[in-house]
This record gives structure tokens, sequence and C-alpha cells, in this order.
């Protein structure tokens, strides 16, 4: 290499052009200096976007429960009190309306505006009316936890002596989101999701895989998709946030009022963060197309199109003149200095390309890091054990999951505008990384979310893990026959090479080139440049670098593709779940009488119908239990007795009868009533015993649907079990 770089011998000519081109390379230097400052203030502003986002992350745990309440629920008061206090297992944000307290007949007698009692923040206290006549009254309670997740519940206390009471189903209904707004809500999310996949993975996939196809017009179509696609989900969800929360319509997402209480909270924070990274992300796109979008430049005398251009010169002499050229061409190709100066000056024309993808490659990786921020900072991450592992973790499943999806989405238009099997092969080996990332965040995610392993198929977070799973093993058994396409169209070398065919070349164009050109020249470059004519023209009738292989492996690839848009919409689903692990605690809560079920199907009621009431007719529940004790009353038969079964006060009986079917008297009982469609419960139900193992009560059910009867039995200091059961009333 250092006889390349020294003068020139005598006898041998060297062409050395300047002008106007070496007036370009000044241009391109003194604009690479610019693009290295907004590069690097890009990388400062990216920066402190990630601290904001991340800088409220702490430990908590993850949907908050409701610890205790004063007055506490179901007790009888001599005389009302001044307030109601509500106090959870962390913080939560409140609203205008996130507690109320309704009278027997349905009407509102709190003084409205909840605020954290003694400035706590996992409090919520309201005052009340004065004057409050003896009754049953309800609490009906919203909030979010810190996880961005709304929760809600209710439950009832009485002044002087219980009584009937009729609650408005449609106040009741408010404690959870309108149908429109969560459907809507629910799609702006998964949207979402997969805006940032193909924005981030369509980014990589140029910047790693194929730096010349951020020229062609389909793939920065892709890339301003993914975008705009963000821009708009991101703005979508924001205003529909506080509809979301506050169980209001649709109407209600142009509020202002709502709009500023969601930048109050942290998930706020984070839409917020996200748009102004949008901004500096548009400012990365102009920066990556301007730059890998420009023809690479080629050294003044030697370059591969100076050759080429040299030749169709040669081609339009004539026959003496162009065998002349050809000779010449010959002795300076078979001149060893001579090529290795030309591979010098075209590795130093490469040089600031490669400058840029490297700044453009940096500057997108914190880019992609502090968008995967601001689902991460403000979800199931950053509450709960072990946040200072589970954030970082949650960010690089984002990023490999971005990489691995919107890379195919960037691999199906390079195979249709004539990628190479070089690139296709690079991709390959992202994907194989990304999903060997995913394998490993993915378990441990698993273990935090789940805690047990009946969590697994015991609740909803579980039973959309598994989907989730079976359908990354589809795309991975997908994935394996796209490796074997590729095998194949690199076992093929004339279909490896990427098909230079311009964007919108016409075929007629196509059709001429090369016609009439003499197939035997003693020009090696020339038969190539009419190989490539030849494999152009033959491709014009169909799209464009499609050979069998390539179709084959594009087949493949969308297939791939459509699998990702179900894991993508599983993923959303699993963001608005409760993690296993909670699930488990807001069971063990509700059998205790103090967390709420914050919807969906009971934990632990298995899937079963539940029995159909018919409404004036007593319906009578069957419970079986085992506390694992050694007394005598330590397993048995709970049996509960509804009547007349409907909306509405009803009479409950609850016996309970040991192994041999006689009455057991045991140190506690307590029956609850739970209606989890509505955020409603547990309701308990005051006892009066009757004898051994017999007592009485009276159910309020102010609304119609499934509701689960727990039913909690001590036999011992120790010992103690609840038992389970759906029941649908209506």
């Amino acid at each position: 290499m250092l006889k390349a770089v020294l003068p020139p011998s005598p006898g041998r000519r060297t062409t050395r052009r300047r002008g106007p081109g070496h007036r370009i390379a000044g241009h391109r230097i003194a604009g690479r200096r610019i693009t290295g400052r907004r590069i690097a203030g890009l990388l400062g502003v990216l920066g402190a976007v990630l601290a904001l986002v991340l800088g409220g992350a702490g430990p908590a745990s993850a949907h908050a429960a409701l610890q205790s309440t004063d007055p506490v629920q179901n007790a009888v008061l001599p005389t009302a009190p001044q307030a109601v206090t509500l106090t959870f297992s962390e913080a939560v944000s409140l609203s205008g309306d996130s507690v109320r307290v309704l009278d027997p007949a349905g009407k509102a007698v709190d003084t409205g505006g909840p605020v954290h009692a003694d400035g706590k923040d996992n409090t919520a206290r309201v005052g009340l009316n004065s004057g409050l006549a003896d009754g049953t009254y309800t609490v009906a309670w919203r909030a979010v936890s810190e996880d961005s997740h709304p929760i809600g519940g209710a439950f009832t206390f009485s002044i002087g002596a219980p009584s009937a009471t009729t609650v408005s189903a449609t106040a009741l209904q408010s404690a959870e989101a309108d149908d429109v707004v969560a459907a809507l809500y629910g799609t702006g999310r998964t949207v979402a999701y997969g805006a940032f996949a193909l924005l981030v993975g369509a980014a990589g996939f140029v910047l790693v895989c194929w730096p010349a196809g951020v020229a062609r017009r389909p793939v920065q179509r892709l890339l301003m998709t993914g975008w705009v696609a963000l821009l708009v989900s991101t703005v979508a969800v924001l205003m529909l946030r506080g509809p979301y929360e506050r169980g209001s319509g649709v109407s209600k997402a142009f509020d202002l009022s709502l709009i500023r209480a969601t930048l109050d909270e942290r998930i706020g924070t984070a839409l917020a963060a996200r748009l102004l990274l949008l901004a500096a992300s548009g400012v990365f796109l102009s920066l990556l197309v301007g730059q890998l979008g420009q023809p690479a430049a080629h050294p003044a005398g030697g370059g591969t199109a100076d050759r080429a251009d040299r030749a169709d010169a040669a081609d339009s002499a004539d026959p003496a003149d162009r065998g002349a050229a050809g000779g010449g061409r010959a002795r300076r190709d078979e001149d060893p200095e001579e090529a290795e100066l030309r591979e010098l000056e075209q590795r130093v024309a490469e040089r600031p390309q490669r400058e840029a993808r490297l700044g453009l490659g940096v500057a997108g990786l914190v880019l992609a890091v502090a968008l995967s921020a601001t689902w991460v900072g403000a979800d199931h991450a950053s509450v709960g054990i072990q946040v200072w592992l589970s954030v970082p973790l949650g960010m690089l499943h984002l990023i490999a999951m971005a990489l691995w999806l919107g890379g195919l989405a960037a691999m199906l238009v390079g195979l249709r505008e004539g990628i190479g099997a070089d690139a296709a092969e690079r991709f390959s080996k992202i994907a194989l990384g990304s999903v060997v990332v995913l394998a490993g965040t993915g378990v441990y995610q698993s273990w935090r979310g789940l805690g047990s392993w009946g969590a697994l198929t015991g609740t909803e977070y579980g039973r959309l893990l598994l989907v989730k799973s079976g359908c990354v093993v589809a795309m991975l058994g997908v994935a394996w026959f796209s490796r074997s396409w590729l095998a194949r169209l690199r076992a093929a070398p004339a279909e490896a090479e990427a098909v230079l065919v311009p964007s919108g070349a016409p075929a007629a164009a196509l059709s001429d080139a090369g016609a009439g050109e003499p197939d035997g020249s003693d020009d090696p470059l020339r038969r190539a440049q009419l190989a490539r004519q030849r494999t152009a023209r033959e491709n014009a009738g169909r799209d464009r670098g499609l050979t069998p292989n390539r179709a084959g492996l594009r087949r493949s690839v969308l297939v791939e593709a459509v699998v990702a848009v179900a894991v993508l919409v599983v993923t959303t689903m699993l963001t608005n779940s409760p993690p296993g692990r909670v699930a488990g605690e807001i069971a063990a809560g509700a059998a205790g009488g103090t967390a709420p079920v914050t919807g969906g199907a009971a934990p632990g009621t298995g899937g079963t119908a539940a029995p159909q009431t018919v409404p004036g007719q007593t319906l009578e529940l069957r419970l079986p239990y085992d506390t694992k004790g050694r007394t005598p009353n330590a397993k048995g038969t709970a049996t509960v007795t509804l009547n007349p079964a409907r909306t509405g006060s009803n009479e409950v009986h609850l016996k309970l009868d040991g192994a041999d079917g006689q009455p057991v008297e045991v140190p506690e009982v307590e029956l609850a009533f739970t209606l989890p469609d509505r955020d409603l419960g547990p309701l308990t139900v005051p006892l009066t015993a009757e004898g051994t193992g017999r007592w009485t009560g009276t159910a309020q059910l102010p609304l119609t649907g499934n509701w689960v009867v727990s039913v909690l039995v001590r036999s011992s200091e120790i010992d103690q079990t609840t038992e389970i059961k759906q029941l649908k009333i209506g």
C-alpha cells in the first residue's frame, strides 16, 4: 500500500482531474462538519429527554390496590362522618370526580374535588355534605396508578342502620372506560407500537444492511409512514387518555382541561416527551436521506463510473479506435500499482459516507432508546420489583422487537427493489440477534409479571402471554423457511447480486438497453455490463428483482410480517392487563374485602359458566372448602342461599357443614360479592349468627351481570382458605 502514495514514475501517465469536482469535494467536507454539529446537538437533546422520561420511574407495586378506607367497608356509624378517606398501596393520580359518595336514592352527597389526605400521594379524601340522613351510602372511586393504568371500585357504609339502596347504574358504569373510547385508545396504542417498530426497524435496516436503499422512493415512503403514524397515534392517545381514565365519551377528547390534567401525569409526561423526540427524529430522517441518499463519490480518474463512461465512449467510436482503447484499458488494468492507487482513492472518496453512517447510527441508536423509554418509563416495567433492571431490559426488548419487525417491512420493499443477497444475509444476522435478545428479556419479564406458574393459565395476563409466545414461535418457524430461501438465493450467483434497475424505469427503455451490442468483447467489464443489461431486460416485465428465489423469499417474509402484526396487537393487550403477580394479590385482597377487582374474569374462577338465576326464586350455591388444617372443621362445604336472586336487596343464608355433613363452628367466616365487569366490589355482607355453622344477612346487588361470590373460611389461627364461584344476576 505504501507504493500507492509514492510520486508517479516518469514512464507512467497519471491523470488528476481538478476543477468542479475538487470544489464539490470541498463543499462535501464543509457539509460533513455541519452534519457533525447537527448530530452532536441532536444527541444532547435526546439525552435530556431520556433523563426526563426515566427520572420519574421509581419502585412501586404495579396496579395500585385499595388498602383501607375510613369509614371502613360495611361499617355502621352512629353519626355522619365529615369525609371519606381511601388509602392505596402506591401513589395515585386523582381527578375532580375520582371519589363519589351516593345516598340510598343514588344522589351525590360529596362536596367534590377529592385531594390527597395530609399531602400523601397514596391517599384520596373527599368531604361530605352536612345533615346526612340515616341509611346505606355507596362510595364509588376511580384513580390512576403509577403504572398509568386506571383502577376503580366501590364499597358501602351505613349511618344509624343499614337500609335498602338504589344506586344509579350510570353512575357506577362511569367507573370504567367508555366502550368507544376504550376501543380507540387501544387502537392508538397498537398503531403507536407498530409505527415505532416501522420507524426504528426501517432506519436500522438502511443504515446497517442497505445504505443505498435510502435513495429509493419506496424506502423513503416507508420511513415517513412510520414517522407520521407514530406522530398521529401519539396525539390521539394524548387526547383520549382523559376520557379513558374518567369513563366519559369520545366528545371529551377535545376538552383542554382533560388534556392539561393528562400532561400532569406520568404518562402525559411520556407522551409529551415522545412528541419532542418525534421532532428530533424528523431532523434525523432529513439527515439520513440527505447524506446517504446522495450518489457515492468516485475518485477522479479511476472509479467504476469513469471506466464505464470510457467504455461507452469507446463503443461509440470506430472499431479501430475501440480496439486501441480496449488495449489501453487492458494494459492499465494489468498495472497493479495503478489498480492499488485507484482502490485507495476509492476508499478516500467513500470515507465521508462511512463517517456519515457512523454518526447517523449513533444518533439513531440514542433516538431509539429515548423513544422506547416513553413506553417503558410509564408502564409495568417502571413499577414493581427490580425497577433498576426491568426498565433497561424493557427498553432493550422494545428495540429488538423494532429491529426485527420493522426490518421485515424494509426487507419486503428491498426484495421488490432488487436488493442483493449480501444485504439480506446481514439482516438475517440482525434478526437472529434480535430474537436472542427478545427471548432473554421476555423470560425475565414473564417471571417478573407472573409470579407463579398458576398465573400462566389462571390470569388474563398469563393467557395473553401464552398467545404471544405462540405467535413468536410461529414467526420463528416462518423465519426458518426464509433462511432456506436465502440460502437458495446465495447459491444462484446470477440472482444473488443486486438488480440495479432505476425506480420507474420504463420497460421499453430496458428492452433497448444493450441491443445490438457484441457479446464477444475482450473487455471483461463490458461483458459484465451487457450481462446486467440483459438481466434487467428479462426482469422488466415483472416486479423489479423478483426472480423465482427472490419471490419465494418475499412471500416468506410477508407471512412473517403478517404474524408480526398479531404480536403487536397482543403486546398492546398485555400492557393493558394487570400482571399475573398483581392479579393474584387482587384476588387475595378481594377475598379479604379490601382490594378492588380491576376488570375481566375473576381470578380463580377458571372460566366456569356462572349459574343463571331466575328472578324471584331462591338460588343455592355449594362451595367445597379445605383449609389444609387438622381440626374437624378444616374441610367441608359452604352453602350460600340467595333469595330472591335479583338486583336490589337479597336475603342471604350461609351454612358450613363438615366432611360428615354436620354443622361446624369456625373462628371466622366472611361472605362478599364482586362485579368485575363494573369494577364494583367486593361488597361484604354483614352476617348474623343463627346457631352453629349458620349465618344470615342482606346483600345489596345494584346491577345485573356476572357476580363473583367469595367465602372466606378460617378454621384455626393459621389455617384459612377462600373459595370463589360465579353467579349471574339478571
